[in-house]
């Protein structure tokens, strides 16, 4: 009960409210793969407009920023939130809504990337707390990801549901699965072993992987 724990999440109160029955007195991290994962998605919505026909109203007489201008900004945000500065950050996200939401006749890839900046700049304000300086950490070696976990579920479970897989796994078998694999990233898998069967040698400078 005294270890030090970090837990990373997408920033669901769900999923806090467990991590804090779990160990009251942990450090809750935003995890930086759902915020770039975020960024990712508004980046490719961006994609979607149309230079001209969806350029952005700047509010004066200006030039009217667009698509480009629109990813620069993107990147800035996704800059300052790397760096922990989520004040910054916060108002270029209202900055970005602004220009979207004063273009007259929006179209339907305009909509959406509205939809998503703000969606995201609520996402952002509610999970503020939680945001560090990932670079920080990130120089300092400390995790500020999940993408790791993501990718496995993503390439090996996820993909063994796919109705054409030739061995289809069923929910039971990815759940034996997953506690595997997580006894062997733990280091207990072969304790466990032992246990089943005594007469086990123990493995002198061997890694089990899985």
């Amino acid at each position: 009960m005294n270890q030090a724990v970090t837990f990373l999440s997408h920033g669901g109160d769900t999923v806090r409210d467990l991590q804090r029955y779990l160990n009251p007195q942990a450090e809750h991290l935003l995890d930086w793969f759902h915020v770039t994962m975020r960024l990712t998605v508004m980046g490719h919505l961006v994609k979607g407009l149309v230079s001209g026909a969806s350029s952005l109203s700047s509010g004066g007489d200006g030039e009217v920023p667009h698509s480009a201008e629109i990813q620069k900004n993107l990147e800035r945000i996704k800059w300052n939130l790397w760096h922990g500065n989520v004040r910054r950050a916060l108002l270029l996200v209202g900055d970005l809504e602004a220009d979207l939401d004063a273009i007259e006749g929006p179209s339907d890839a305009g909509e959406k990337l509205l939809r998503a900046v703000r969606e995201f700049g609520g996402y952002i304000t509610v999970n503020q707390s939680f945001i560090p300086n990932y670079g920080d950490r990130y120089r300092h070696g400390e995790r500020i990801s999940t993408g790791f976990v993501e990718s496995t579920v993503n390439q090996v479970v996820s993909k063994r549901f796919v109705k054409k897989q030739q061995m289809r796994w069923s929910e039971w078998g990815v759940h034996r699965l997953l506690q595997i694999r997580t006894q062997v990233l733990n280091g207990d898998w072969h304790e466990k072993l032992r246990g089943w069967y005594p007469g086990m040698t123990p493995l002198s400078g061997v890694e089990i992987t899985a």
